[in-house]
């Protein structure tokens, strides 16, 4: 069953709470999603160490219910940074 964009939003919202979260669903099929996540507790953070705060919100549901998420990440006022080699999207 695929998972909703409500639900990504509130897993994220939930485990990083003044995160600012924009959802897209790239495909229409509820299994391929976009994310911008930007959040001041990622200042300082490598855009590694961001993407993993992201994906440990989403307690496992990747590669499962949640099959590819597309993820950028930043900091308020600053650029949203995607993944880029080597960092898991989805």
């Amino acid at each position: 069953m695929p998972m909703d964009a409500h639900d990504i939003e509130s897993m994220i919202k939930a485990a990083i709470p003044d995160a600012e979260v924009t959802i897209r669903d790239l495909a229409g099929d509820g299994d391929h999603y976009a994310a911008t996540v930007i959040s001041e507790s990622f200042r300082g953070k490598s855009r590694v160490q961001q993407h993993q705060i992201v994906y440990q919100s989403l307690q496992g549901q990747m590669g499962g219910v949640l099959h590819a998420l597309a993820l950028q990440t930043g900091v308020p006022g600053g650029p949203a940074v995607p993944a880029g080699p080597g960092v898991p999207e989805g």
